[in-house]
């Protein structure tokens, strides 16, 4: 391992939280980040338990229980039985919460542009390299504890023409 490694990756932790706060701010937008950061894991990783999104997003369980609720409320998230115990819930993203996430992520990115519109063709190179790269030695570094089973996924999904409404609800 190179020896200047954990200093470059302190660099980039710290380069990217500037950027998401500097895109964020400049996208202003209503929601918390938390709401995204919560999207962003129920897109990831599946359906979840609560404590596991406490958990991922850092977070208080009581404050999960809160965010679940408004995610649900938006039609963003829906709650998914335990098919083993009806004790359980877990959570998923929604096809209008995924498509929330993609329109945010698209607001982040449409305001960094100005930032980095006059570069030169070898740094979009090397910031598509460093992109990729992140993304390659993290894949699989996030795995959920349980999972619910797909069928139970199946039945959470948004149908396009009811956005907001888990499959199989009732009006």
């Amino acid at each position: 391992m190179p020896s200047d490694l954990p200093a470059l990756l302190g660099d980039l932790i710290t380069v990217n939280h500037r950027l998401t706060r500097v895109a964020a701010h400049a996208a202003d937008s209503r929601e918390s980040p938390a709401v995204w950061r919560t999207l962003s894991v129920l897109r990831q990783l599946g359906p979840i338990r609560l404590g596991e999104i406490a958990a991922r997003s850092r977070i208080s369980q009581p404050t999960a229980t809160k965010l679940v609720a408004h995610l649900v409320e938006r039609g963003w998230a829906a709650r998914l039985a335990d098919p083993l115990d009806a004790r359980v819930t877990s959570t998923v993203i929604t096809a209008a919460g995924d498509a929330a996430l993609s329109a945010w992520r698209s607001e982040l990115a449409e305001a960094l542009l100005p930032m980095f519109d006059g570069l030169a063709d070898a740094e979009l190179a090397t910031i598509r390299n460093a992109a990729t790269a992140c993304a390659n030695a993290s894949t699989g570094s996030e795995v959920p504890v349980e999972r619910v089973t797909t069928a139970a996924v199946t039945t959470a999904r948004v149908p396009a023409s009811e956005p907001g409404r888990p499959a199989g609800a009732r009006a």
